[in-house]
């Protein structure tokens, strides 16, 4: 009994890596002050780009790298637009999960059905491993691993240091944090750009570990998932953990309640109707000003303006 709790657990910390990934990198642009839609499309590119890689050389590490790097290229055209241009956040964002999208498409139109013999391995951790409940967190790939150690060094940074106050003063009050001589265009550049290399390699984690292969559209709306759990979690990396554990869960559950002969279909919109709840539950203004929503979120700054 234990043991089958230990791996449905390690099921849903493997389904919710990909979320927790992107849902960190998010928490940081948004917390600079810079609302990013396009984690859909990031996602989706640094899926087929990190399958291209490592279908061709043979080395994953290749292949995260790469797909790091082109949630990265996406994430830098936003942050032009958003920034420098000062143009509408959410339209960028929409235009730019409809780009890598299409790009993914393309790129991955003759990738369709082929095998991947080099994907991300588990790497499971001896004696770890066989602790109740717990060893689930050691029966992960180094993927997995990492995330933990983003969760704990993005929250440190983040409510520990003063380059952790800086974003969050950006994300609040960037006239103030100009004034005090903060450099908020830098501060929004950066963590945009993490954030695109965070949701990069989540896309990453889908094609060449969680479901090695590259899918048409194995995103499957994970990357909107990501933006309702910055919600959820608060703006906080250490509630996204939890968030995205449970919203993999919930994937997990759709395979587990099949054999009961419950449709499919209807296991299937079980992720979205959980994310279109807690959406329309922390929708008002009133309640995410309590949760900590940034006060400059979506609005570009100009020193000129006063």
């Amino acid at each position: 009994m234990i043991e089958s709790a230990t791996e449905l657990l390690a099921m849903m910390i493997s389904a919710g890596t990909p979320l927790l990934l992107s849902t960190l990198g998010e928490i940081y642009a948004e917390r600079s002050g810079i609302l990013n839609l396009g984690v859909e499309g990031m996602m989706a590119l640094g899926a087929v780009v990190a399958f291209y890689i490592t279908l061709t050389t043979g080395n994953p590490a290749l292949g995260l790298a790469a797909a790091a790097v082109a949630g990265l290229a996406l994430s830098s055209l936003h942050a032009f637009i958003s920034i420098t241009i000062r143009s509408n956040q959410v339209v960028s964002g929409l235009a730019l999960s409809m780009l890598g999208i299409g790009l993914s498409s393309l790129i991955g139109k003759g990738l369709i059905g082929m095998p991947l013999r080099h994907a991300l391995e588990k790497l499971e951790v001896p004696l770890l491993r066989d602790i109740p409940l717990l060893g689930a967190f050691f029966r992960q790939n180094v993927l997995t691993y990492l995330s933990y150690l983003l969760v704990a060094s993005l929250w440190f940074i983040m409510f520990k240091t003063r380059i952790g106050i800086c974003i969050r003063m950006s994300g609040e009050n960037p006239r103030v944090a100009d004034t005090m001589g903060v450099n908020v265009f830098r501060l929004r550049y950066l963590c945009t750009l993490l954030g695109g290399a965070l949701a990069g390699l989540g896309g990453a984690y889908l094609s060449i570990a969680y479901t090695p292969a590259w899918i048409e559209g194995m995103t499957a709306g994970q990357g909107w998932i990501a933006l309702a759990l910055v919600i959820f979690a608060a703006w906080n990396p250490l509630y996204a953990l939890a968030g995205a554990y449970l919203f993999g869960g919930i994937r997990v559950l759709q395979y587990r309640l099949q054999p009961l002969g419950i449709s499919p279909p209807l296991l299937q919109t079980l992720p979205y109707v959980c994310t279109i709840v807690v959406l329309v539950a922390f929708s008002t203004e009133k309640l995410r000003r309590k949760l900590g929503a940034p006060s400059a979120l979506g609005k570009p700054y100009s020193r000129e303006e006063r």
